[in-house]
C-alpha cells in the first residue's frame, strides 16, 4: 500500500502538522525551523511500520494517523496503563470498510521487564544480532546500534509465546505490516556493522563504502554465475531447438544483422559498466548474403545472447546511473566498476585511490546513492534524513534532481526532511512546510 498523507496532533503537546505526499512525483519534502518534528515524524513512521514501538510510546503526541492511497486508515493514540505507565493502541479500518481493529502496545508488556528473561535467546533467533553492552545491542544487517528496547520491539515476535507476556500482534497486523516497506535513512550513515569471521563472535564496524563495494562485487558475480548457469542450460537444448528453428525463423539478412548489431551494443554498453570482460568481443556481422541453413542458426543464436545478456539489464542500467552521477561530482577522480574490487576511484595521474580516502562529502554521496539505487525495493517509502550533510552547496542543488532520476528508475517514494534551500532549488512545489501555533 503507498502512503498518501500523515498526519500527527500535539506532537510535543505543541505541533499539528499535516503532510500530504506527492504521489505523481513520488517525492515530497518537509522543511521548518529546528524543533519543529521534522526528523522526530521520520522516526515515527519507521517505528510504526518497523515494530519500534517503544518510540513512539517514547515520543509525546496526541494521535498519528497515516492515510493510504486505496483509502485505508491508519492511526496510533497514547494509552496510559497501570504505574502511570504509556502505551499506544494502534487501529486499521480497511478502505470502504466499517470495522475498525486494534492492537496494543504498553511498556508496562515489554518483555525486559521481566526478571530472568532469556535475553541471549534473541541471538539465537536472529541472525546478525549481537549483544554488545548491558542495554546496547548490534543489528548488522541494518548497521545500527539498537537499544535493548528496540530489539524486543522489533523481534519479540519471533519469540515462544510463552515467552511473550505482551499481546501477541495480530494476523491482520503482520498482513498489514507486510503491505508497506520503509526505510529510514538516517542522518549517520558512513559507518556500518558486519559479522566477523568464524573464530570470533561478534561484530566489526567497517566504513560503510567498504561494504557496499565488496556488495556490489559480489552481486556482480551472483549475476554472472546466473548468466553461466543459464548459458550451459540453453547450451544443452541448442540442438532440439535449432532443429525446430530450421525453415521456420521467417527473418531476414536486414533484420539478423540489425540484432546481431544490437547485440554487440549490448555487449559493449556491460563491458563499459563493468560487468563483462574486454576479451569477451567474439561477435561478427556478416557482410554477405546469408545463406538459409545459416539465418537459422545465426536467428537461434541471437534469442540465447539476447536471454544470457537480459540477465544483467537492471544492474546495468544502476550502476550506469551510479557512474554517471558520480563522475559528474567528484572531481580530479574517476570512478570503475569491477567484478573483483566493486568501486575502482583512480587519480588523473593513474594511481588507484583507497574508498576510505574519500571525503567525508563523497562518501555521504556514494553512500547514499548506493542504498537508493541497490537496497531498495519497489514501491517502498525512503526516509532520508538530512540529506545535505558534508555536501558542498553546489552537490546540494543537484541532490534533487539525481533523486528524481533515480526515483523513476527504482520506482519508490521519497520523505525527505531538510534544512537545506539548496536541496529544494526550484521544486518548492514538492514541499510542505512545518509550522508552528499562531502567537498572540
Amino acid at each position: 500500500m503507498r502512503i498518501a498523507r500523515i498526519t500527527v496532533t500535539n506532537l510535543f503537546g505543541i505541533f499539528d502538522h499535516n503532510i500530504p505526499l506527492n504521489l505523481e512525483d513520488r517525492m515530497t519534502i518537509i522543511h521548518g525551523p529546528n524543533g519543529f518534528g521534522k526528523t522526530t515524524l521520520l522516526q515515527m513512521l519507521d517505528g510504526l511500520f518497523n515494530r519500534g514501538y517503544s518510540e513512539l510510546v517514547s515520543i509525546p503526541f496526541g494521535r498519528f494517523q497515516v492515510d493510504f492511497e486505496d483509502g485505508s486508515v491508519l492511526w496510533v493514540e497514547k494509552t496510559e496503563v497501570e504505574n502511570n505507565l504509556s502505551g499506544i493502541e494502534i487501529s486499521f479500518r480497511e478502505s470502504h470498510a466499517k470495522r475498525v481493529r486494534t492492537f496494543s502496545f504498553s511498556r508496562a508488556n515489554s518483555l525486559h521487564e521481566r526478571r530472568g528473561f532469556p535475553l541471549g535467546l534473541l541471538e539465537d533467533l536472529v541472525d546478525g544480532l549481537y549483544r554488545s553492552g548491558p542495554s546496547e545491542w548490534v543489528y548488522t544487517p541494518s548497521g545500527r546500534v539498537v537499544s535493548q528496547e528496540e530489539v524486543l520491539d522489533r523481534f519479540g515476535h519471533l519469540l515462544p509465546p510463552d515467552l511473550a507476556k505482551r499481546e501477541q500482534e495480530p494476523d491482520w497486523w503482520q498482513e498489514a505490516l507486510d503491505s508497506v516497506d520503509i526505510r529510514f535513512i538516517k542522518s549517520q550513515r558512513l559507518f556500518s556493522f558486519r559479522e566477523s569471521g568464524p573464530r570470533r563472535r561478534g561484530p566489526q564496524m567497517i566504513e560503510a563504502v567498504t561494504e557496499y563495494s565488496e556488495e556490489l562485487a559480489e552481486t556482480i558475480r551472483q549475476k554472472l554465475a546466473e548468466s553461466a548457469d543459464l548459458s550451459q542450460a540453453l547450451d544443452r537444448t541448442f540442438p532440439a531447438r535449432l532443429v525446430r528453428q530450421i525453415g521456420q525463423s521467417g527473418i531476414t539478412d536486414n533484420e539478423l544483422r540489425d540484432r546481431l548489431s544490437a547485440l554487440e551494443k549490448q555487449r559493449s554498453r556491460l563491458r563499459d559498466a563493468g560487468l563483462l570482460d574486454k576479451q569477451e568481443d567474439v561477435d561478427f556481422l556478416p557482410s554477405e548474403e546469408i545463406v538459409d541453413y545459416a539465418r537459422d542458426v545465426l536467428a537461434v543464436y541471437v534469442q540465447d545472447v539476447q536471454r544470457k545478456l537480459g540477465v544483467f539489464d537492471e544492474i546495468a542500467t544502476k550502476t550506469e546511473l551510479l557512474k554517471r552521477i558520480i563522475n559528474d561530482r567528484f572531481l580530479y577522480k574517476r570512478m570503475t566498476i569491477s567484478k573483483e574490487n566493486g568501486f575502482i576511484f583512480t587519480a588523473q595521474d593513474g594511481r588507484q585511490l583507497p574508498l576510505t580516502k574519500l571525503s567525508s562529502g563523497e562518501q555521504h554521496e556514494l553512500v547514499l546513492l548506493y542504498q537508493l539505487l541497490f537496497k531498495i525495493k519497489p514501491n517502498s517509502l525512503i526516509l532520508i534524513d538530512e540529506p545535505e550533510l558534508s555536501l558542498h552547496v553546489a552537490w546540494q542543488k543537484m541532490f534533487l534532481r539525481d533523486l528524481q532520476e533515480i526515483t523513476k528508475l527504482a520506482l519508490f517514494d521519497v520523505l525527505v526532511a531538510t534544512h537545506s534551500p539548496q536541496i529544494i532549488a526550484d521544486r518548492w512545489d514538492l514541499t510542505v512546510k512545518l509550522r508552528g501555533p499562531e502567537v498572540s
